[in-house]
């Protein structure tokens, strides 16, 4: 669980995007994460404490005074508490507050008495947004060193289309993580190449030759990389699979042909390269125009080489490039893994075998051992979350 022992303040104001701040809870609660919530007088209109408390299992937070005993609720030890203050939703009222210290509800004090970073996520009609006064008040609030989320474009409450949703809760769960993780931002001003997923090698319009890879180690990579600060380029071959994190750019291809293109169009910039696809060794000669069809019986498939991306990018890697390779093997694994290493020029190799169970294709698991031409390092079994962290620790240790 990332978030382990983590305290966060959750702020919530009076937006219709309130009901997400329970998503939001959910998935802190299930890292790990302590939550209280403070709630703004207008928040309560549109999600009410009972749900919230049930939630995180803690009393709501909005007034100043609970009871009329002489208790209060203390706006001084909630900023000496927490890791991390998260305003989601913050409307335009709250942000305006905030940036110009009105301290008129428990919301804004807490936050005016907040030892740790604050990150907040913005959510209004597009025109509140898109004021001058409004991104002022951002502006102002980004030089103090809060965390901005940048809301998203879509259908709005007001059914216009435009920017300033609130950006979805799995996505502020990554930014969360981004801020309090202690080995954070490893990779920023990094630029990272990550190829990921099967090719597909057409036969006729309907038809292709492709493999079991799902993509899941490639895109888990791409996630751990965008976590660290790096700038992440991912070119995926066919799959279900999203990227979550909004610092990755995803370039889809299908063919062996189509990921050769556009690894080599980006491999100049990249400072890190890593060839996780299981790209096609091999790719029909000739492709049928049109749907070969069972009447003509047995048919002949030849069969020609694909570019090896991996040999030609380490060809034409340069000085302060580093580029790692994948070899999944069936037999005489390290031997293997060691002559590709050397021959295509890669400063790491990750090997998996296919005798290991819950290791390789369409697994959530896998288990690797991370090779150089000095060192031989072996992991158990692991999530490939975790496994895209011990690939990353291991390229920081060689590159940074």
């Amino acid at each position: 669980m990332k978030l382990q022992g983590k305290h966060i303040v959750l702020g919530i104001t009076g937006s219709i995007a309130a009901y997400k701040a329970c998503l939001l809870i959910r998935l802190l609660v299930k890292e790990g994460a302590e939550v209280q919530v403070v709630i703004t007088p207008s928040g309560k209109e549109f999600i009410t404490p009972l749900t919230l408390s049930t939630l995180t299992r803690k009393p709501v937070i909005s007034e100043f005074f609970s009871q009329r005993d002489g208790t209060w609720n203390s706006h001084v030890d909630l900023g000496l508490w927490a890791d991390l203050m998260v305003i989601a939703p913050a409307t335009a009222s709250t942000i305006g507050k905030m940036a110009h210290g009105i301290a008129d509800n428990m919301l804004i004090t807490t936050y005016l008495s907040m030892k740790a970073p604050v990150m907040v996520a913005p959510a209004m009609d597009l025109d509140m947004y898109a004021h001058p006064a409004t991104q002022h008040n951002i502006d102002i609030l980004r030089s103090y060193g809060n965390i901005i989320v940048e809301p998203g474009s879509g259908e709005l409450a007001s059914q216009l289309v435009g920017k300033g949703r609130m950006e979805e809760p799995e996505n502020i769960l990554l930014h969360i993580c981004d801020a309090l993780n202690p080995h954070a931002n490893r990779l920023r001003g990094k630029k990272v190449l990550i190829t990921a997923g099967p090719t597909y090698e057409k036969i006729d319009p309907v038809r292709f030759i492709g493999n079991y890879s799902s993509g899941k180690m490639g895109y888990a990579i791409a996630e751990t990389c965008a976590s660290e600060g790096a700038e992440v380029t991912l070119v995926s071959g066919p799959t279900s699979l999203q990227p979550r994190h909004t610092s990755i750019r995803c370039i889809r291809v299908e063919s062996a042909q189509e990921m050769y293109e556009a690894a080599t169009a980006q491999f100049a910039d990249a400072d890190i390269t890593i060839l996780s696809a299981a790209v096609a060794d091999f790719t029909p000669e000739e492709v049928a125009g049109k749907k070969i069809k069972r009447e003509k019986g047995a048919q002949t498939l030849t069969l020609q080489p694909t570019h090896d991306i991996a040999a030609e990018l380490g060809r034409r890697k340069q000085e302060g490039q580093l580029l790692v390779g994948f070899a999944l093997e069936t037999h005489d694994e390290e031997a293997n893994a060691r002559h590709k290493l050397e021959k295509k020029n890669l400063d790491l190799i990750v090997l998996n075998s296919l005798q290991d169970a819950g290791a390789g294709f369409m697994h959530d698991t896998n288990k690797v051992t991370l090779l150089t031409a000095e060192s031989a390092q072996s992991f158990p079994l692991k999530s490939k979350e975790a496994v895209a962290t011990d690939i990353i620790d291991k390229i920081c240790d060689i590159c940074l």
